[in-house]
């Protein structure tokens, strides 16, 4: 595997759901290190490596989100039996019989989502989705004390099991957690990048926490960075896909990184999304508008700052997001970074003023 990939599959292989992304946040602190002039924290957890071009250059927010989609654990039945609920969104047709990793302050347990044989569901059972509070986990306890015993308790985080791997000959990248470890990525690389280029501007690269479940860490993040531009890094819906080729927009894997226009947090800034759009064509680069009624990104947090900062999310199309396993391109990634290099050497203090 090349360098970037290397990094990807370290990443995505962390657990680090909403509230818990400590593991990430430690190996992210360990990527920006070497390629920032200093790290600053928010009290919540989230991380930013700073790089100084001009100390009073515009300053430029460059940011993924740390935290991955999970469950935590809500009741022990009597016969030792997990009830769980969900942190982040997911659709319970993809948690049946799947492995979850329960973190527990003793360790690390492996449990099963219980599920039905076919054998015994009803015909009406058949048409019908298993509604989350109906699932259990199974993590070969007996009883209740059992589980206790074993230092599983109310409150605990749980982790979708699946390792990194790639497809079509290390074209795609395959695995759970790209949303939005990918963010984490490009911030560390983009940061990497600058190390021989100049900029006018100072950035702030890293990542946010607690963004599947409200934007939480944006909010923090930006208290602390005080951003004049703010660049979000997500992924996006990949309409590519058997029964999704109607939905409105572009967003196909490996055709380029998708510019987010509107989603239900974020309408772009006019002038800042021109200026992405300007870039990426003097570059060569493909990218792909991107419309999403439902979801949204930390730029829903970044463009209410103080009085305001133009923001933008700047994203993945990626297959089978909010589930165990997703698929993006490796090529949208590399456009990716090329493409927020170029913008961060633009923003001088002339720029920005006019974008404002």
């Amino acid at each position: 595997m090349d360098q970037v990939t290397v990094m990807m599959k370290e990443l995505t292989e962390l657990d680090g759901i909403s509230g818990f992304e400590q593991e990430v946040h430690d190996k992210l602190k360990q990527l920006l290190e070497p390629v920032s002039d200093e790290i600053i924290k928010d009290r919540l957890g989230s991380i930013i490596g700073v790089k100084k071009g001009l100390e009073h250059g515009p300053r430029v927010l460059v940011a993924g989100h740390l935290d991955e989609i999970g469950f935590m654990v809500t009741h022990i039945t009597d016969k030792g039996f997990l009830r769980f609920e969900q942190v982040g969104g997911w659709w319970s047709h993809t948690v049946l019989a799947q492995r979850l990793r329960i973190k527990s302050r003793k360790g690390d347990y492996v449990g099963i989502v219980g599920s039905k044989p076919p054998h015994v569901i009803t015909a009406e059972e058949r048409t019908k989705v298993v509604p989350l509070k109906e699932l259990f986990i199974d993590v070969g306890a007996s009883s209740k004390e059992e589980v206790k015993e074993m230092g599983i308790q109310i409150g605990d985080p749980v982790v979708p099991i699946s390792d990194f791997f790639t497809m079509r000959n290390g074209e795609l990248w395959a695995g759970k957690a790209i949303d939005n470890r990918v963010g984490c990525a490009l911030a560390a690389e983009t940061l990497r990048r600058l190390q021989a280029e100049e900029h006018p501007n100072i950035v702030f690269a890293g990542a946010t926490v607690q963004e599947e479940v409200g934007l939480r860490g944006a909010a923090t993040t930006a208290n602390l960075v005080q951003p004049d531009i703010a660049i979000a890094i997500d992924v996006g819906v990949a309409q590519d896909t058997p029964g999704l080729e109607n939905l409105h927009g572009s967003s196909n894997v490996g055709e380029g990184p998708l510019i987010m226009l509107f989603d239900s947090s974020t309408i772009a800034h006019m002038k800042l999304r021109n200026l992405v759009l300007d870039t990426a064509e003097e570059l060569g680069i493909p990218v792909q508008l991107n419309v999403q009624l439902g979801g949204g990104t930390d730029a829903g947090k970044f463009h209410l700052q103080g009085i305001g900062c133009p923001s933008i999310a700047i994203g993945f199309a990626t297959r089978y997001i909010h589930s165990h396993q997703a698929i993006m391109a490796k090529q949208d990634f590399e456009y990716a970074v090329s493409l927020v290099t170029a913008l961060i050497k633009k923003l001088d203090k002339e720029t920005v003023e006019q974008l404002t």
